[in-house]
């Protein structure tokens, strides 16, 4: 599965510390809710639509799962940040070896897994994967985009 490509910017040059949140974790799937429930928690903060929130969460959940099955990393680090009041930007890295693409997984109707990045595809405005500057294995990271309220 090929992740769509953009420039946009790492969390690391978001310009307000109040506009990210960062969680490092053990890399176990107990971690997963861990990592839902802080993010649930800084966007509740931030006061972003309560469908946004919801897709964010289920993104941070599919990318941090990822992260921990599919990886031979000890810790994970989860981000997420207001890239611009109309931009959530979140990222899960790893300390794997860096890839520049993701395998594509082709599900059987009776498998129980093997659809996080459909998914991640399907609901976030962008997503891709790059080398992480944090931890020098993959940062995966996907776009949401702020609804308009009018």
């Amino acid at each position: 599965m090929s992740p769509h490509t953009t420039s946009s910017p790492q969390l690391l040059d978001v310009a307000s510390p109040e506009r990210t949140h960062w969680i490092e974790l053990p890399a176990h799937r107990s971690s997963v809710s861990a990592a839902r429930r802080s993010a649930n928690a800084r966007m509740d903060d931030w006061h972003l639509p309560a469908e946004m929130t919801a897709e964010a969460v289920l993104l941070v959940s599919e990318l941090a799962t990822n992260a921990v099955c599919h990886t031979p990393s000890v810790r994970i680090l989860c981000g997420i940040g207001l890239i611009t009041d109309q931009c959530l930007r979140l990222e899960v890295h790893d300390h794997a070896y860096a890839v520049d693409r993701l395998p594509r997984c082709e599900p059987g109707l009776e498998d129980e897994g093997g659809r996080g990045l459909f998914l991640v595809e399907e609901i976030a405005h962008t997503w891709g994967i790059d080398r992480s500057r944090l931890t020098g294995g993959n940062a995966v990271w996907a776009t949401l985009l702020v609804p308009d309220s009018t």
